[in-house]
């Protein structure tokens, strides 16, 4: 397993991260799960991500019993805050005062921990003043509750303003976590250069495109029995990544990853690492066998013939239009 610097700060985390979205407290039973994490820390992944707000709250509680009795000072576990948690009432969301520092409070209980390595605003919220917003998290570092600060989804513009705010204050903004792989390139024109100024690092989540980047979803037939496009939730992700053009042109990877030795997930991966600013690429798992497979990414070195032919399969099928950063114009309800 290969460590990477998290932003301008000296915590290193391994760039392969273990996250629990839409699996843990839903797709799969408690028990697969802490079979699941067990076979993340047995192949070096020391790197955990959640949020309180993945199966309104069930998934931390997941991964705090499945993380219980490990050395926690060799462990780095992230956690989110917006999302509407509990009986989702109108402080049950967002990111003013009072939600940021009773939602730590609970996250911490439910991973059984003293304090988060990292603690994310999980989008921007644009009915809190940022100033509540940063102060908040000050106050969360201040109180030891969490050793550094990040973001998800955010903006260049947000980026640079929650940054000065966090310098004021004297804490450490150092990630960002967005949406990104081969088809997904969004961040590049903006938010990268952007983070790369601030000294922030992106953890990217679905570096798979939602399995699309596997290659079993194939044009004119049907998803596979048990993929992520017949599952409720999973579908409304991963629709975006169906149609025929996209799916036709992930066919044309099959070639290059072998080429260059590897699985179509373990391609994917080492692509999203390739990218200096990427710190981390985020993996789930509803088997253990997939995180076998997907850390062999880990310290993969992609030459520049591979990173090309990567663009010309897929060139015409990318999405770039860095507007299309998932970013709220409202707090949820």
């Amino acid at each position: 397993m290969a460590y990477r610097y998290l932003g301008r700060s000296g915590l290193q985390i391994s760039d392969i991260t273990y996250g629990n979205w839409l699996t843990h407290g839903g797709q799969i039973e408690n028990d697969t799960a802490t079979t699941c994490v067990h076979a993340a820390l047995d192949h070096g992944i020391t790197t955990f991500d959640t949020a309180d707000v993945y199966a309104n709250t069930v998934a931390e509680q997941v991964l705090g019993d499945a993380l219980a009795g490990q050395r926690r000072e060799s462990l780095e576990i992230f956690t989110k805050v917006w999302g509407p948690t509990g009986p989702k009432g109108p402080n049950d969301s967002g990111l003013s005062r009072k939600h940021i520092l009773e939602s730590i409070n609970g996250s911490l209980k439910r991973l059984g921990t003293d304090y988060v390595d990292l603690y994310q605003a999980h989008r921007y919220d644009p009915e809190t003043p940022l100033e509540e917003t940063m102060l908040a998290f000050a106050d969360v570092v201040r109180q030891g509750k969490a050793l550094y600060i990040g973001v998800s989804e955010w903006t260049a513009e947000q980026l640079r303003a929650g940054h000065a705010l966090a310098d004021e204050l004297g804490i450490h903004l150092i990630s960002n976590q967005p949406q990104y792989n081969m088809l997904w390139r969004v961040i590049e024109e903006e938010v990268v250069p952007a983070s790369e100024d601030l000294g922030v690092s992106q953890i990217v989540w679905s570096p798979l495109a939602q399995g699309v980047l596997t290659g079993k979803y194939e044009p004119g037939k049907p998803a596979p029995a048990g993929s992520r496009a017949t599952d409720e939730a999973g579908s409304k992700t991963v629709a975006r990544y169906l149609g025929d053009d996209v799916l036709t042109a992930v066919q044309k990877l099959k070639p290059i990853a072998a080429d260059a030795g590897l699985t179509m997930p373990q391609l994917a991966i080492a692509w999203v690492l390739s990218n200096p600013n990427v710190a981390s690429a985020i993996v789930g798992a509803s088997r253990p066998e997939q995180l076998a497979d997907n850390v062999v990414a880990s310290g993969t070195t992609l030459d520049q013939e591979i990173l090309d032919r990567v663009d010309e399969a897929v060139g015409t099928v990318v999405e770039r239009d860095p507007s299309k950063t998932d970013t709220p114009t409202e707090r949820p309800s």
